[in-house]
């Protein structure tokens, strides 16, 4: 596995956590498909992510923290992440009526160029 795409995929992970939105868009292909956790399905392309994370801050605060790293066989990297759903004011959700939720799960990622082409969520067995 590609040391530089596992301390891109850290990097990712910070970003997202501290809300810089543009740094992780910035390592995105124009045409990311991109698993919606909330919804179910993909999205497609880095404006769509950014649309789809404005409306997810919107009515939650999610912290994804990376716990493992592996290479698939095809060629991906994924990521045992322990994902934590809070609600805007920083207390653990309850009653939640989309698919977040806390958990572990694993998220995999496909890159091409340097850039991130193809993310999928999985959960965890």
């Amino acid at each position: 596995m590609p040391q530089n795409d596992v301390e891109m995929i850290k990097r990712i992970y910070a970003s997202f956590n501290a809300r810089d939105i543009d740094t992780v868009l910035a390592v995105l292909s124009d045409d990311v498909v991109w698993a919606n956790g909330m919804d179910g399905g993909h999205i497609h392309g880095r404006e769509a992510v950014r649309d789809y994370w404005t409306r997810q801050s919107a009515v939650i605060s999610p912290h994804v923290e990376p716990v493992a790293f592996e290479k698939t066989e095809d060629g991906a990297v994924a990521v045992e992440v322990i994902q934590s759903i809070f609600d805007l004011d920083g207390r653990p959700l309850e009653g939640q009526t989309h698919g977040l939720r806390d958990k572990t799960v694993t998220h995999i990622f496909r890159t091409e160029n340097d850039k991130i082409i193809r993310f999928d969520i999985q959960d965890a067995l």
